[in-house]
Formats: C-alpha cells, sequence, structure tokens
C-alpha cells in the first residue's frame, strides 16, 4: 500500500500552468518557516545531499548508472526505489518536511512535460531541463510560490535523450535564432531555468556533456545557464567551440551578502567568469534581481568597478549582460514570509506598481520613475565602465 504521504519523484518540481488570478488579499499559498535553515553568504562548499535515491527508470539509463557512480564515490549511498514513490521525506512540520527535502536529490527520469521545449522569453529561444532543484537558500527565490511539494531536487537520468531531442528545435525560436538584434546567437537554449548548474555538476556531470553535445554540433546553436556559484574547474580546457554561454548572477555587496544564503561569494563567481572567459567562452552577467536602496548607485556602482576589474585584459571578451529588477507577486511574497520571517527583504506593495501578467496573475514592479532611472543609470554606467559588454535586455 502506498504511504499517502510519499512524494512521487517523477513529478516535476515546478508546475508549468497558467498561473491563477490572484490580489493580496485572495491567494492561498502554504507556508514554511526556515528560521535557522539557510545558511549565511559565505564561501560555498559542494553540496553533498543528506539522501540520494534512484527510480528504477533511471538506473535503465547509461546517465543514471553514471550519476549514481559518481554519488557513490563521493561516499554517499544510493538508495535503489521499488518505485517513483518515495517516503520518509514528510516531517511533523512544514518546516521538517522542507528540511529534509531541501538535503535529497532523486535520480529519476524527465517526465514528458519537460521534453516538448517552451520559448522562454526574453532570454532564449527554448528551455531545456537537465535538474529542477536548488540547494542555495536565496530569500527572494524567483520560485517561491511556484513549487509543488517537497523542493526533492530531481536530476535527471535520461540525459543522452534530451539532447539527441533538440535538433528539430534549431532554428525555430523568435527570441534570438530569428531576431535581428540577437541573430549571431543562433537558436539558444536555457539550461537553468529550475536549478543551478554548478551546485549540482560535481554530482551529475550533466552539464560538461551538455556542452560537449553542443561543441560537437554543427550549428548555429547556443547552450546557456547562469549560476550563482563559482567552481568552474572542470569546464576550463573542455571543448566548447564557443556554443556555451556561460552567465554569472552577481548583486552588489548589500544583496549577495544579506539575502543569498548558501551561494559563492560575488567575487568568487567573477573571477570564475574571468577564468572561463580567457578559456575562450562567451560569458555573461545576470544582475538579478536589482533592488532599489537607499544607497543603490553606490551600492551597484561598485559591483560594476569589480566587474570592469574582473574583465580587464581578456583577449577578444564576449560579455554580455541581463538587467532583472525586483519583482514579487502576492503569493511568492507569503511564501517567502513563511520561509524567511526575520527577512529583511523590502516587499511592500503599498510601494511598487501592480501590474498583471499574460494569465491574469499579479505581480508588484517598481513604480514607473523608479523603473526608468535604474534603467538610464545601468544603461549609462555599464556602457561607461565595461565598454565590451553587451545589454541583452532590461525587465
Amino acid at each position: 500500500m502506498t504511504s499517502p504521504d510519499a512524494v512521487d519523484v517523477n513529478q516535476p518540481l515546478a508546475v508549468d500552468v497558467p498561473p491563477a488570478p490572484h490580489d493580496a488579499s485572495g491567494e492561498r499559498v502554504p507556508t514554511r518557516d526556515l528560521t535557522g535553515l539557510a545558511p549565511p553568504a559565505r564561501p560555498a562548499r559542494r553540496w553533498t545531499p543528506g539522501r540520494v535515491v534512484a527510480t528504477p527508470a533511471a538506473l535503465e539509463h547509461p546517465h543514471g548508472q553514471r550519476i549514481a557512480e559518481r554519488v557513490r564515490a563521493l561516499g554517499i549511498e544510493v538508495e535503489h526505489l521499488r518505485s517513483n514513490r518515495l517516503t520518509g521525506v514528510r516531517g511533523a512540520t512544514d518546516r521538517e518536511t522542507y528540511a529534509r527535502a531541501k538535503a535529497t536529490m532523486a535520480i529519476v527520469v524527465s517526465p514528458p512535460s519537460r521534453r516538448a521545449l517552451q520559448p522562454i522569453a526574453p532570454s532564449a529561444d527554448w528551455r531545456v531541463d537537465l535538474a529542477e532543484g536548488c540547494p542555495a537558500h536565496c530569500q527572494y527565490c524567483y520560485l517561491a510560490g511556484s513549487l509543488s511539494g517537497p523542493p526533492v531536487t530531481r536530476v535527471y537520468a535520461d540525459l543522452d535523450d534530451i539532447l539527441a531531442g533538440l535538433a528539430p528545435y534549431a532554428g525555430r525560436g523568435t527570441v534570438t535564432s530569428r531576431n535581428a538584434r540577437r541573430a549571431d546567437e543562433g537558436t539558444t537554449f536555457e539550461a537553468s531555468c529550475y536549478t543551478d548548474p554548478l551546485a549540482l555538476e560535481h554530482l551529475t556531470g550533466s552539464w560538461r556533456r551538455a556542452v560537449r553535445h553542443f561543441a560537437d554540433w554543427d550549428a548555429p546553436v547556443q547552450l546557456r545557464w547562469t549560476t550563482k556559484y563559482a567552481d568552474v574547474d572542470t569546464f576550463v580546457g573542455l571543448p566548447h567551440a564557443g556554443r556555451t554561454r556561460v552567465r554569472f548572477s552577481v548583486n552588489c555587496a548589500p544583496v549577495g551578502n544579506r539575502f543569498e544564503g548558501g551561494t559563492a561569494r560575488v567575487p568568487d563567481r567573477l573571477a570564475a567568469l574571468r577564468r572561463l572567459a580567457l578559456d575562450g567562452y562567451p560569458v555573461g552577467l545576470t544582475i538579478a534581481p536589482i533592488i532599489a536602496l537607499p544607497d543603490w548607485r553606490e551600492a551597484y556602482g561598485g559591483l560594476i568597478d569589480q566587474v570592469r576589474a574582473a574583465v580587464d585584459g581578456v583577449p577578444e571578451l564576449d560579455l554580455t549582460a541581463e538587467l532583472i529588477t525586483h519583482r514579487f507577486t502576492p503569493g511568492s511574497k507569503e511564501v517567502l514570509l513563511g520561509w524567511y520571517p526575520r527577512t529583511r527583504l523590502e516587499m511592500d506593495e503599498e510601494a511598487r506598481s501592480r501590474k498583471h501578467g499574460r494569465f491574469g496573475a499579479v505581480k508588484y514592479v517598481y513604480p514607473r520613475d523608479t523603473m526608468a532611472e535604474l534603467r538610464e543609470w545601468f544603461t549609462a554606467e555599464l556602457t561607461a565602465r565595461v565598454p565590451a559588454c553587451r545589454i541583452l535586455y532590461w525587465t
């Protein structure tokens, strides 16, 4: 008999359905008190999951077997499940359940919904998932409110099939492949929507295999992913043919030090960016979320100066920037306040503009004047201080 508390690890972690319309007082979502669970920002250690499980179907795939071997080589036991049902995750409280799930990794086969690629504007033509789940503890997490069930990290064993299925999408996108302003990027595939690749790479090897796949793919295509970590040793020297752009998510010190628990320090991320740029990779900055602090010009000016120093002297530098301002929904706000009740992250609806998304969902963004001021300043300062940097979009 299946336990009613079992987690179906074959189900995706993030649900791809249009969000239901809601307002600041209407949507009800479960909250979790994570006080004391989130590590502070500091030099990040490699994530060591407390529990690793594998479904029978996953171990039928060569890459699933490779992941299991890598995990065992790190001294971590791999528990073989009899089915796709995982028990022992749910605790007596939501907080305990979250902590157990956050420390668990499941080797699974990707669900069919993940194999049919979806556009992901404004970043890339297509979203391709190699895993779902992230061990970091960012207090502004963009996935808050969109995750379904306990956040067990899922890594996909059918990687070879996923990569083999990309070819029919080449040339069919609208964000880059048929956009005159970004056509030089070719057909782009975003591989970090629901995870952080460098947080998992030492356990899976999935992104290195993807880099090699794109290097061998003789077509105008590009693999893209972004990270808050800095462990790039195994990517330096890897054949990439310039077809993988690695972007580093960075922020000013007051934001990175205060709100990005369990990640690499921003200076370490920028040092990693430099290493990859020197190795010929196209690289990028994801400056997100841009937060209008009282002294935001000084804070972000310091960040841009760090970027300038990091890329100084890099020959044939190919550097882009994606600029994303802070926003939240009523649902994500409630979840985040449940997770991090002591957070100092500003989420004041009265100080924001209320906007409706495509499906009627409400989100709160900075007022128009603030947005215009931020955009003008970032555009001018990046252009002046890092002239090689090409801004891809602002949102």
